[in-house]
């Protein structure tokens, strides 16, 4: 049970834990069948609606922020401002759109025959597995990276240990650092439960619903698809199935955006800037790793692939969403908690770029727990030397300071440049898999995996002096 004895075993504990044998849908070298491995192992959409509806989960209502939108078009050019809309996916079950990709999942679990599921999670997810295995009968652990070396974990992640112990799940909380994958293999192998993974096919399968109710409910309401929809980005689930839902509703037309908080600095997996940071999930740290090279999931292929379906990738930094969070809840009557409110922030930056006739969406919200307020947040921030402060949060420096907005008009969403992750995406394939011959097969897999042209992969592949075969692919 030493460190490197079971690293050495992880594939088979993977396979074992997860009933899938990915190398079904392997090549051999960069490419691999990603829809055939999504329609094989996943569910069809029927399939998933009835599984979420049996357990409570879905139809979540859309909410039209009037006032919200009323502030946008204040601060907004001449006939601007796009009216804002969210999915409010707090009404699920265990708090948080993640429910249903739990669901999915510990459906799928017991039809296998397992007794327990394991999820390595600090976030809602591990939430969405308790609960759900709470309502199927089976056994659930949750482990959660909480703590620095000094014993001193972040109000929110406490505070979800506190939401998974509820619903009866051992909630196993470790320190920063790699002993977080570890112990998790350690207890896939010593139990024989169930990997509850975000980033399985049937996980990220379990979101299609999402996108799907999203358009159907605003062609009812509406009688038209939004024309974009922001998700909140960490380790391209959420994303990921929200554009697939939307896909197989016919919304082709719909603009998804993804969003992260800026933590630009900041290292995820190191000790000392562990805490210095006030937001556990949706942030750059998740966001840009995943998003350039997906793979670095707990399954050998993540079903998660955000660069597949963004058009558009923004920043928003920490005192604009705790702007907004107050503002959601003193303008609209609503208190919800940081990962839809990021999403939130950079649709009410984005809303003031469209006309006044278009529709903007959060697709989702999320329950707020006494360690996701403002308060709590502020005060371990300010405990951990960081400075809180009104101003132009253009100034923040993650780590350093927390910047409220003086005004309304200075909250900006951010661009990052996306051929840049793509670039960085294709570089990692590359390295990851050690070719120096990218095949036809190849080559169109990366032009699907970053929504881009033949041109443009062709283009890095030359700047990485990599060969690859010359035919056109009529891509």
């Amino acid at each position: 049970m030493s460190y490197l004895g079971v690293m050495s075993r992880r594939n088979k504990i993977m396979k074992n834990a997860v009933g899938i044998d990915y190398e079904a849908f392997e090549s051999g070298t960069i490419a691999f069948d990603y829809e055939k491995m999504m329609k094989e192992i996943g569910y069809t959409l029927d399939e998933m609606q009835s599984i979420q509806k049996n357990v409570s989960i879905g139809n979540t209502p859309i909410i039209e922020l009037k006032n919200l939108t009323k502030l946008s078009r204040k601060v907004s050019p001449k006939g601007k401002g796009a009216r804002i809309f969210i999915k409010d996916e707090a009404s699920n079950p265990s708090g948080s759109f993640k429910a249903r990709r739990a669901a999915n999942a510990v459906y799928h679990a017991k039809r296998l025959g397992y007794k327990g599921v394991i999820a390595a999670t600090s976030g809602n997810y591990g939430a969405a597995v308790a609960s759900q295995a709470a309502m199927h009968g089976l056994k659930c652990i949750i482990v959660q990276e909480c703590y620095d070396s000094k014993g001193k974990g972040q109000p929110e992640i406490i505070e979800k240990a506190r939401k998974c112990e509820a619903y009866g799940a051992e909630v196993v909380q470790l320190t920063v650092g790699p002993e977080l994958f570890y112990t998790f293999l350690r207890l896939l192998e010593e139990t024989g439960y169930f990997n509850a993974s975000l980033y399985t096919p049937f996980g990220i399968a379990g979101v299609e619903t999402l996108g799907y109710e999203l358009a159907m409910q605003f062609r009812e309401k509406e009688g038209r698809d939004p024309d974009v929809v922001v998700c909140t980005n960490a380790g391209g689930g959420n994303l990921t199935g929200t554009a697939r839902g939307l896909i197989k509703a016919g919304a082709f037309d719909t603009k998804v955006i993804g969003a992260s908080v800026n933590l630009k600095g900041l290292h995820m997996a190191s000790d000392s800037q562990f805490n210095k940071k006030s937001f556990t999930t949706g942030h750059t740290g998740f966001g840009i790793p995943f998003s350039t090279w997906p793979d670095r999931s707990d399954v050998p292929r993540s079903a998660g692939r955000p660069l597949r379906y963004m058009d558009r990738y923004v920043t928003i930094n920490q005192g604009e969403v705790f702007y907004i969070t107050e503002a959601l809840a003193q303008l609209e009557g609503l208190e919800r908690g940081p990962a839809g409110n990021t999403s939130l922030a950079a649709a009410f930056s984005i809303a003031q770029e469209l006309d006044e006739d278009k529709i903007i969406v959060v697709q989702e919200t999320e329950y707020t727990g006494a360690g996701k307020h403002i308060q709590p947040q502020l005060t371990f921030a300010r405990e951990n030397g960081i400075e809180i402060k009104f101003g132009n949060p253009q100034d923040e420096i993650p780590g350093e300071n927390i910047i409220f907005p003086e005004h309304p008009s200075y909250i900006k969403a951010r661009d990052i440049d996306l051929n840049k992750i793509k670039k960085s995406y294709i570089k990692n394939c590359i390295e990851k898999t050690n070719v120096t011959n990218v095949s036809s097969e190849d080559l169109e897999f990366l032009i699907k995996d970053t929504k881009s042209s033949e041109e443009f992969v062709k283009k890095v592949l030359d700047e990485l002096n990599i060969k690859y075969l010359q035919e056109n692919l009529g891509v």
